[in-house]
């Protein structure tokens, strides 16, 4: 969003082992963590937060892992022995280990360049794999959850546990894993090739590019898509075009007049700018259609 505030403590975890270490000692300090990944779907409020933020950023090992791992195996991911990623024996194992750091864009390109199919949908999307699980970030063309296949979390007490897909239940825009931080994944694709991969994402791309704006400073969606029998079959965006509320300003905030779900920073708004926009936005919706819209974008606050 290019807005908010600061954060008065800082830790930055460069391995799972590290941000399993940060987030006890946080907690033996009395601090409840608040973890930050790529930001991509979070507004921080102005000011400054009296808390501990753990960030992903540094965590970007991605690799191949060279064992295979059955489906009842213990799996620490960030122990399995690797190899890098290239193109060659790409119909082997068609699994891929992330850490929760690893970009989105990252992923993508490294599925892509083996010809793995299962992503192509998130063509676009931005964050980090360890967020992008926790909301099961993507969209009409595909989820995060479409390729996950086992998980490694770091719960409340600091304590790795390992979750199978089995265990876990995903929903639209919520991985439902409660208290536990992702710390990485193991991702299964299935076996295309190159080109129609690279293909679909160009496609997908495309698409996004027409009306979405992709290429500003965003949040990405403010809210989740209602009901379709409430909404009579609108999205939020929808909604919010139909009320009217397209291309209302709040300082330097701005109601995208690409896509009504989209809120961006057109260089100097504040994050009371965007809130302040986002609350007005509402009141529009539930005022003119009885709606009242659900966040999907996360908010920080003191």
């Amino acid at each position: 969003m290019h807005a908010g505030g600061a954060a008065e403590w800082l830790l930055e975890p460069a391995t799972p082992e590290e941000l399993r270490a940060a987030i006890a000692a946080a907690r033996e300090e009395g601090f409840v963590p608040r973890i930050l990944g790529g930001g991509a779907n979070l507004i921080v409020a102005d000011g400054v937060l009296p808390c501990v933020v753990i960030t992903t950023d540094r965590m970007k090992r991605l690799f191949r892992p060279a064992a295979q791992v059955e489906g009842g195996a213990i799996l620490r991911v960030e122990d399995l022995p690797t190899h890098h990623i290239a193109p060659d024996s790409r119909e082997e194992g068609l699994a891929l280990v992330a850490w929760s750091g690893v970009t989105l864009l990252a992923l993508l390109r490294a599925s892509t360049k083996l010809g793995w199919s299962g992503l192509e949908g998130l063509a676009g999307v931005p964050g980090q794999v360890g967020g992008g699980i926790a909301m099961n970030a993507g969209g009409r063309y595909g989820e995060m959850w479409d390729v996950v296949e086992r998980l490694l979390v770091v719960d409340e007490e600091g304590r790795f546990v390992e979750l199978p897909r089995a265990e876990c239940n995903p929903s639209y825009r919520n991985a439902n894993l409660g208290g536990y931080v992702v710390a990485s994944a193991l991702l299964k694709f299935k076996l295309s090739t190159v080109a129609a991969v690279g293909e679909a994402c160009r496609d997908y791309l495309s698409q996004k590019n027409k009306v979405q704006p992709v290429t500003e400073w965003s949040a990405g969606c403010v809210w989740k898509n209602p009901d379709k029998e409430k909404s009579g079959g609108k999205s939020a965006g929808m909604l919010v075009q139909h009320c009217g509320a397209l291309g209302r300003v709040r300082g330097d905030a701005v109601v995208s007049e690409k896509h009504g779900n989209f809120v961006v920073n057109r260089g100097k708004a504040t994050a009371s700018d965007v809130l302040g926009l986002i609350e007005e936005v509402e009141e529009i919706v539930a005022q003119k259609s009885g709606i009242k819209l659900e966040r999907e974008v996360k908010v920080w606050r003191a």
